[in-house]
This record gives C-alpha cells, sequence and structure tokens, in this order.
C-alpha cells in the first residue's frame, strides 16, 4: 500500500504538490492508475481548470470510481480546489455537470458585484468555524492562503464547512468530513499555513 498517491487525471500542477509534500518530509507518489488510487493510505486529488472536463476525465479512466472506493474505505483523502469542487453534487460551470456526490451541495460562481474582479486570485485570511479540524493544527492565528478560482461549492449541510474566506461574502473554503478533507486554496502555493496543513495530512 502506497503511503499518498496524487490522482494524475491530466488536469493539474501535480509536480508542485508532490514538491510540497517533499518540501515537508513526506514522499508522494503521482500515478494515474485506479488500483493504486483505490489501494493508497492517502489520497491527494488536486486540480485546475474546468470542472466538465476533470470530471469527463476522471470516469474514462475510471478513477472516479477508485477515488469513491479509498474514501469509502475511511482512508484520508484531501481534494485542492477543482479536486475540492468534484466532491460535490453538481456544478454549475459552463452547464450543469453532475460531480462524485461525495457531499451534498452545488459549486457555484462568484457574483456579479461592481468591483469584484473574477477569478478570485490572491491571498486571503481564513476564518476557522471548526478549529479542532486535523488540518489546522499548529496554524497561526488569521492564517492566509492562496486562491485561484471563479467557482466554490455551497455545501447543503453546512456541518461540514471548516474555514470560509471572504470575497467580499464569506464562502467555503475547506470542508471536512470524517475521513475526507478539501480546501478551496491551494496548499502548495500558500507558503508556510500550506505547509503546515500538508504536514498534518500526511501525518493523519
Amino acid at each position: 500500500m502506497s503511503e499518498t498517491v496524487i490522482v494524475d487525471y491530466g488536469m493539474a500542477n501535480l509536480r508542485s504538490v508532490q514538491k510540497a509534500f517533499e518540501h515537508v518530509g513526506h514522499s508522494a507518489t503521482i500515478t494515474s492508475d485506479p488500483k493504486v488510487v483505490a489501494d493508497a493510505a492517502k489520497v491527494v486529488l488536486p486540480g485546475v481548470g474546468a470542472f466538465r472536463d476533470a470530471i469527463a476525465r476522471l470516469r474514462e479512466t475510471r478513477l472516479d470510481d477508485a477515488v469513491r472506493r479509498h474514501i469509502d474505505t475511511g482512508r484520508p483523502f484531501l481534494g485542492i480546489c477543482l479536486g475540492m469542487q468534484l466532491l460535490f453534487d453538481r456544478s454549475h460551470e459552463d452547464g450543469t455537470h453532475t460531480g462524485l456526490g461525495v457531499f451534498g451541495g452545488d459549486v457555484v460562481r462568484f457574483p456579479d458585484v461592481p468591483g469584484l474582479k473574477v477569478p478570485h486570485m490572491g491571498w486571503n485570511t481564513l476564518g476557522l468555524s471548526r478549529p479542532a479540524c486535523p488540518l489546522f493544527v499548529g496554524l497561526p492565528a488569521d492564517p492566509t492562503v492562496y486562491f485561484v478560482h471563479s467557482y466554490f461549492p455551497q455545501p447543503a449541510v453546512r456541518e461540514i464547512v471548516a474555514a470560509e474566506a471572504d470575497y467580499p461574502s464569506p464562502f467555503c473554503a475547506v470542508v471536512w468530513k470524517d475521513n475526507v478533507y478539501a480546501t478551496q486554496f491551494h496548499p502548495e502555493k500558500s507558503q508556510r499555513v500550506g505547509l503546515q496543513m500538508l504536514r498534518n495530512f500526511a501525518l493523519i
């Protein structure tokens, strides 16, 4: 059983995530093999780009089933950015597209607000609504992280939201339920705070 596996479905800067884990002293293997994903001790699903293309690639390669099997066994899972959005029922990016359905809820675009730039790019402070989340161990007060996104999830169940950020209204930035963790921001680009979160995930 591999320790940590990063899912390669052609939609992410995989090497930057792998290097971030290496930086905090934990190896991570990049793979597109569904069996390796299903059998891994920990799985990371990163992603950039369009939801529609990403979910299609996951299904074509049968990585969608492998991800679900891994999650269903109770082993740790981390979704990053698009990898977080894919966990939800639906996305409304360029139409309506069905996700993995791990969580109920919809992925929606930031509203058109005068002066609000979309995509949301840059540093933003997290408000930790569930500070007991294992990803948050050792974080400073008012941690800041790096976002690049136009869409974000609206969970059907408020209780899974572990942190929010404002742009300009609060939106879901971290979800956590049992063995599943996901961030709308990029921990691999979030310097000390993000590296601490990856270190925490590797130690779960």
